[in-house]
């Protein structure tokens, strides 16, 4: 079992308040993702949990136990930095193994672990190599099984793939979600990439300033956003927010993907654009464009030319509507009475 709870935590260092009042869960067997920017907590969340900070204030579970002031190498957890910490001295085998060694683990037992684990990571051909001679997925590979020998109740990886190439991230992106698949273990992973969020995670946390703005699925936060800044984190080109256009500082948002060059059959607005800038993704377009509401993103495999003008339409079904503090609220058919008024005018 590897559910984790943190309660009215809080992290302060000297006068600077990190995190406030933070509640979280997580789910036993979960892959559970902490996202957000920058300074936003989710790192000092990670080592909270970890050991490697102690909370200011409030109290850390695992599995029901409380572990404030237990030692990060008895909780029972495995951690993957971004920089994997391999020893350079020492082949794969050896520092796969290093940790068990010094748990006094029995030297068959030792082997049989590592055979095992360096089978499900694809390792069993480079045992007896180096770190200096292995590429930088076969590293991340390498620090993933010296974190799953140990047979954790939990794994934590603190932005672990930001050091590798595009296209090896991708792939190792499929691994972790396939490694996770196997083992059934808690996996809570920290990233500022809202692609790894959202193509790994079954529950994503998104973090700012040191709260939780919202907790759910990735396609309940994708589908259905609390707030602006849920909205705009996740999604690229980001979702487009109309500002200053309804009455009482009410805002009106919409995916780029949903504003559509050709008529639609669903009721619809229509706004007139200029093409200010192009960029071809394979199948897809993504286009900056102008507009009397500022600058409107698009995702589209529709062509046009830069500087052309059209007129575009959006479905009332598309939209997203947000108070004047940014939370969302319901758009019902008064909220659209008032949305059709605004762009008649």
């Amino acid at each position: 079992m590897g559910t984790i709870q943190l309660k009215n935590v809080k992290k302060q260092f000297d006068k600077d308040v990190v995190i406030e009042n933070l509640n979280l869960e997580i789910a036993d067997g979960s892959f559970t993702v902490l996202v957000g920017p920058s300074g936003c907590g989710k790192s000092t969340t990670l080592r909270m949990i970890t050991g490697l900070d102690d909370p200011t204030e409030g109290d850390i579970y695992i599995d029901g136990q409380k572990v404030n002031d237990i030692t990060p190498g008895k909780r029972d957890i495995a951690m993957v930095f971004q920089n994997y910490a391999l020893y350079p001295t020492m082949t794969v085998r050896q520092n796969i193994s290093f940790g068990l060694e010094n748990k006094k683990v029995p030297k068959e037992e030792r082997e049989r672990r590592v055979k095992e684990i360096c089978e499900i990571v694809g390792l069993t051909e480079y045992l007896d190599r180096k770190p200096s001679k292995l590429s930088g997925g076969q590293r991340q590979r390498v620090a993933l099984a010296r974190a799953m020998v140990k047979q954790p109740k939990v794994f934590l990886m603190d932005e672990p793939l930001s050091n590798l190439d595009a296209k090896l991230r991708a792939q190792m992106r499929v691994e972790l979600i396939e490694l996770h698949k196997k083992l059934g273990t808690t996996f809570v992973y920290v990233t500022h990439d809202q692609t790894e969020a959202m193509s790994m995670a079954d529950t994503i946390v998104l973090m700012k300033d040191g709260y939780i703005v919202q907790q759910s699925s990735p396609r309940e936060l994708y589908n259905n956003p609390n707030c602006v800044y849920a909205a705009q984190f996740i999604g690229t080109p980001q979702m487009n927010v109309l500002r200053d256009v309804l009455p009482d500082g009410k805002m009106l948002g919409f995916r780029p993907e949903k504003l559509y060059f050709k008529d639609t059959e669903e009721p619809h607005i229509r706004i007139s654009v200029r093409v200010a800038t192009k960029e071809m993704l394979g199948s897809e377009i993504i286009y900056s464009l102008g507009s009397q509401y500022g600058t409107l993103m698009a995702k589209t495999d529709y062509e046009m030319g830069t500087g052309e003008e059209a007129d575009v339409c959006v479905p009332f079904s598309a939209m997203y509507l947000f108070d004047s503090n940014e939370k969302r609220i319901e758009l019902d058919e008064k909220e659209l009475e008032r949305i059709k008024a605004a762009f008649s005018r």
